[in-house]
């Protein structure tokens, strides 16, 4: 599949696979996107206590590097585990501007060291940051209760709806602890009828910028 790096209406760029017509971050703003459904809308919740997070498509390392730099501020313990299948290759990475764009030139090797590092084991980022980088397709997600927040940021259903199907939100319910949640850019009323099924309490949020809403599920006991 034909990938290409383009640039985002924010200025940050991500990865566009052609033949899908489908891009790794929002054509709206990369950042942007990523502030206000992961940051914004799910990391602000738990305020400066210690989380452990659980993405869903680790991709370009763009929400690992943007909750690793909005988490500086509070010292915040961080306990972060990024799950892909399909890892993006070495020269698209130096492509992307994110450093630049967040003005974190200071933190140009903690991005640069989040792509070295190995995959499948733990790697110390920082003393508050800790990665885990699973080369793992989705339906093998077995944790139980391990996590406190999902960032859900698979491709869209349109192009990949077996990754939003009610198995895989199963999946996401038992990984979380109790009064985890999990946050998406999705909105679409067949994803929120699978995240009700698995028992999740679905709520619909103002979407990033080009986006009018967005999900927020929570998994209440």
């Amino acid at each position: 599949m034909k990938r290409e790096i383009i640039k985002t209406l924010d200025g940050s760029t991500t990865i566009h696979l052609q033949e899908w017509n489908e891009s790794y971050h929002s054509k709206h703003g990369a950042i942007q996107e990523a502030k206000h459904v992961f940051i914004k809308n799910g990391l602000s919740l738990f305020d400066a206590a210690p989380v452990s997070i659980l993405e869903i498509g680790f991709g370009t390392g763009l929400n690992a590097f943007i909750t690793f730099f909005e988490s500086r501020s509070k010292q915040q313990q961080i306990d972060y585990v990024g799950v892909e299948a399909y890892p993006v290759d070495a020269k698209e990475v130096l492509e992307m501007n994110y450093v630049a764009e967040l003005q974190a030139d200071n933190y140009k090797d903690v991005f640069e060291k989040m792509h070295e590092c190995e995959w499948n084991q733990k790697e110390v980022i920082s003393a508050d940051f800790m990665l885990t980088k699973r080369k793992q397709f989705f339906d093998e997600i077995d944790d139980f209760e391990i996590f406190d927040l999902i960032y859900f940021d698979a491709f869209g259903y349109r192009v990949q709806p077996e990754l939003w199907s009610t198995e895989i939100f199963r999946k996401m319910y038992q990984s979380l602890k109790p009064n985890g949640v999990l946050v998406t850019y999705a909105a679409r009323g067949v994803v929120k009828r699978s995240m009700i099924e698995v028992g999740f309490t679905v709520e619909k949020l103002a979407g990033p910028p080009g986006k009018r809403e967005m999900f927020r599920a929570f998994k209440k006991v």
